[in-house]
């Protein structure tokens, strides 16, 4: 089979494809034949190494976002010609840039029809993300007040829906030129952060997601209520932070995503109920993996980005 792979850091010039083994399925596992993979602003991060090395030096095979079609099963959960997608073994290495993933069966759910693969790769990790940071930490319930931090991104496009869907009333940082994008994913508010401080814009929030970081993290504080919940999903071991946030009354709480078929289940629970969808920005075959790291490098995207086989 076909894997991307990369003997150093570096650019995305780095990323080679070569001839490697299929992997065999373990007990309890599934071989599945890959149709689709997404791409995280992570893995490029990991590629270049600008972040603490999750899977080690090199050589390594980056990606966790998979669709595809069960070839073998070594469990009773599924069987070969099923349809399945997920985010298999995060934050340990799933080798999904590659023809093939042998994953736990755990990791995966059934793809729904109304997704293509395409789409079905481009959800797990940022709909995981989401998830668990609205529902699961943020305990978002209806009438609550939510402000999304980066909306026109992948998490954050997939968050709005989210909270939506959970009944809140939902108010969304994005540039400018995202406005329309991001009030077609349900936001009620939309803020233009380069244009209008956001802490002067919105007051009384009952949960914050931050996916942006940076200064953004500190000055949520002033817009939350009292006893009000910041979930950020980039600056969750900063100290201080915590210690500011707890001292002002506030809860603050740092998500590092991992698999979880049940809210995997419940992301496409919602898919097939037609309350969420998740926007792929553009689609490249396996083979241009460079010019999608490219893009994937330069940041700003809406929503995400897929490879294809």
């Amino acid at each position: 089979m076909r894997v991307i792979t990369q003997q150093t850091l570096g650019g995305p010039e780095v990323l080679t494809i070569v001839d490697a083994p299929e992997p065999q399925p373990l007990p309890t596992e599934v071989l599945v034949r890959v149709e689709a993979i997404g791409l995280n602003p992570l893995e490029a991060l990991l590629r270049a190494g600008e972040f603490p090395p999750l899977i080690g030096r090199p050589p390594f095979v980056l990606g966790w976002d998979i669709s595809g079609v069960v070839e073998e099963a070594q469990t009773w959960r599924f069987r070969p010609g099923d349809e399945v997608f997920g985010m298999p073994l995060f934050p340990r290495a799933a080798n999904a840039y590659a023809e093939f993933v042998s994953a736990p069966a755990l990791h995966l759910v059934r793809k729904p029809a109304s997704l293509s693969h395409v789409e079905a790769a481009a959800l797990p990790v940022v709909g995981l993300t989401a998830w668990q940071g609205l529902v699961d930490l943020g305990g978002v319930t209806e009438g609550d007040r939510v402000l999304v931090h980066g909306g026109g991104g992948g998490v954050g496009h997939v968050a709005i829906q989210i909270a939506k869907a959970l009944g809140a009333y939902v108010i969304a940082t994005a540039g400018g030129s995202k406005r329309k994008f991001v009030e077609g994913f349900g936001a009620d508010e939309v803020i233009d952060y380069t244009a209008v401080d956001f802490t002067g814009a919105v007051r009384d929030i009952d949960v914050v997601l931050d996916t942006i970081g940076g200064d953004t993290v500190e000055r949520s504080l002033e817009v939350l209520r009292p006893g009000g919940h910041l979930v950020t999903a980039v600056a969750e071991g900063d100290a201080e932070l915590i210690a500011k946030y707890e001292a002002a009354g506030m809860r603050f709480s740092g998500i590092a995503v991992d698999p979880d078929p049940v809210a995997l289940r419940g992301l496409v629970e919602l898919v097939e109920q037609g309350r969420l969808r998740v926007h792929v920005q553009e689609t490249f075959p396996f083979e241009r993996v460079t010019d999608a790291h490219r893009l994937l490098d330069g940041g700003h995207l809406q929503g995400k980005l897929v490879l294809t086989l």
